[in-house]
């Protein structure tokens, strides 16, 4: 289970006080019944009306101390899980952020929600759960038996008696519980996956009128995670009706027997109706110890999936710098001999090798799963190439530190996002950046458009949705240049822009970022043929490399695509 100590830790003084404080409340309710049995026993039959109404007084200030001591150590409770749980939240969503993507691929992004969400919360209702119950429950069960024991020794056989098979219950629900609370919490990821890919791509199934089919998928997958619940909730289920009934069985024969012990006087009536007091109590108590282990076996599965993520190895550490030859004018980007693949089945990336001087521009053109945005992620260092290396100003990316190295780029993902809020705001994205940057950017971008909207305090929707295709894309892109940054990617980013536009937005990327390394992914050769480089993939291979003049004499396939795209190869726009 995952190791809780470093985040209780701060805590421990004040867990410590809440059960203190929950100790007492437990001892005030144990008095009752004593006090009871004491006044109906001795003080009723004296007729010693001030002694009766003094212990009725003493059981009324115990109860409003048990009722007391109750609510206080609850909400302390509360308060210190939601603490525990926040830091271990946080912690959590740092790993996450610092995973590399491989190791995202691995763990998918559903599950990530569902363990940043519900299986923090299962760990917030263990820690709370133990708190209130952990102290109250055993208190009660050990002292309610104690106090019996102390009234008539034979008659708490009866409980002793029954208390061993309660505790096999208990021992099986949780042993069998586990694994069935760890096999919801999967098939709850793939619920989220489900929910995630419908709402995603809901315009695409509505188009397609696959929403029959959608529906049909996500019934099995609903049910599937019913069954699931089902099984777990029929195990855990077994615990209260049976220690109810055992504990009931052993109340009947409490009456039973107490009525012939009082009967033959060997004990008195008063310790028969404290009896019965404890007897409820105890049967609460049990109840309650149930609830933690059923509580304790969610826990601990959400724990264990906690700790998976807590605990994955450093995928993609810094290494050191290791010792290479002195090079003059060492190329600004440079694929040396890489090769990669994402499941180690089939290489997507095959000896790959190209340089790019500074201020260079690389165009990359191929087919859907060709590699293109593979070069990408092997560049930003989302990934790290199986064999060969990727050197950026004649270092190797891999031992160049975090920030360092993401500051260089500026980035547009083929399916990136716009966050709700203002132009100004997804443009900044958090960084300390001027009005005058964020107006020069959008200018740059071709985002003409955001005059009439309202400048940079115009609205922005979750994911953009009042803006057009084209409009969210030049957005996009003066996120990208905003920052002024050494390398510019562009992964598909015009493919919604019309010709004229497109050829307004490398004009202006020639004239005011000169000193910009550019790499451009993208369908259209138009916005590809000034390229100082062009690759053309095919099956993660190059099958044409050079500009594009070069390539019409060279690539078939580029001649091709030229040909059918701009009829004599001629620029459009």
């Amino acid at each position: 289970m995952l190791r809780l100590e470093r985040y209780i830790r701060p805590y421990w003084g004040y867990i410590l006080l809440t059960m203190v404080i929950k100790l007492l409340g437990s001892v005030m309710e144990l008095l009752i019944p004593y006090l009871m049995e004491i006044m109906l026993d001795v003080k009723v039959p004296q007729g010693n009306l001030p002694h009766i109404w003094l212990y009725g007084l003493m059981m009324l200030l115990a109860a409003a101390g048990c009722l007391g001591f109750n609510v206080l150590a609850n909400r302390m409770s509360a308060k210190s899980s939601g603490k525990i749980t926040l830091a271990l939240r946080h912690d959590l969503f740092r790993k996450l952020q610092s995973l590399s993507a491989r190791q995202m691929d691995h763990l998918t992004v559903p599950s990530a929600e569902s363990r940043l969400t519900s299986d923090t919360y299962n760990v917030n209702q263990l820690l709370a759960r133990l708190q209130r119950l952990g102290i109250r429950a055993p208190i009660l069960l050990l002292g309610g038996v104690a106090m019996m024991m102390s009234m008539d020794p034979a008659l708490s056989l009866v409980l002793l008696a029954l208390l061993p098979i309660i505790a096999l219950v208990v021992y099986f629900v949780t042993k069998t519980s586990v694994p069935l609370y760890t096999r919801q919490q999967t098939v709850l990821d793939k619920v989220v996956r489900t929910v995630q890919e419908n709402i995603t791509g809901i315009r695409v199934i509505k188009a397609l009128s696959k929403t029959e089919y959608e529906k049909q998928r996500f019934h099995t997958v609903n049910q599937e995670l019913t069954q699931v619940d089902m099984r777990s909730g029929i195990v855990t289920g077994i615990t209260n009706p049976v220690s109810t009934l055992v504990l009931n069985l052993g109340l009947t024969l409490v009456v039973v027997i107490g009525a012939w012990r009082v009967n033959s006087g060997a004990v008195r009536s008063g310790v028969i109706v404290a009896f019965l007091q404890y007897f409820t109590m105890i049967l609460n108590a049990m109840l309650g110890v149930t609830r933690i282990f059923v509580m304790w076996s969610k826990g601990e599965a959400s724990a264990k999936r906690v700790a998976d993520v807590l605990e994955y190895p450093e995928d993609l550490a810094v290494e050191e710098a290791r010792a290479r030859d002195a090079e003059e004018d060492a190329p600004h980007i440079e694929f040396r001999d890489v090769s990669f693949s994402y499941t180690g089945v089939g290489k997507n990336i095959e000896n790959l090798s190209f340089s790019l001087k500074r201020g260079q521009t690389l165009g990359i053109l191929g087919p859907t799963g060709s590699g293109k945005s593979t070069i990408l992620n092997l560049l930003l260092r989302l990934y790290d190439p199986d064999s060969g290396a990727v050197y950026i100003d004649g270092q190797d990316a891999r031992t160049i530190p975090y920030e360092q190295l993401r500051k260089k780029f500026g980035t547009v993902f083929q399916n990136d996002f716009l966050a709700e809020g203002t132009v100004g705001g997804n443009i900044r994205f958090f960084r300390e950046l001027e009005d005058a940057d964020l107006l020069r950017a959008a200018a740059d971008a071709q985002a003409e458009f955001l005059a009439d909207k309202g400048g940079l305090d115009a609205p922005v929707q979750v994911r953009g949705n009042n803006l057009s295709g084209g409009q969210k894309q030049r957005l996009l892109i003066a996120r990208a240049l905003a920052g002024n940054p050494e390398i510019l990617i562009l992964d598909d980013a015009s493919s919604a822009l019309d010709y004229e536009t497109d050829a307004r937005l490398r004009r202006a990327l020639r004239e005011h970022y000169r000193d910009t390394t550019t790499v451009l992914v993208a369908q259209r050769i138009s916005s590809l043929r000034h390229a100082d480089l062009i690759l053309v993939l095919d099956d993660g291979k190059v099958i044409g490399a050079g500009n594009h003049g070069e390539l019409m004499e060279t690539c078939p396939a580029y001649r091709e695509l030229a040909q059918i795209q701009m009829g004599d190869g001629k620029e459009v726009g």
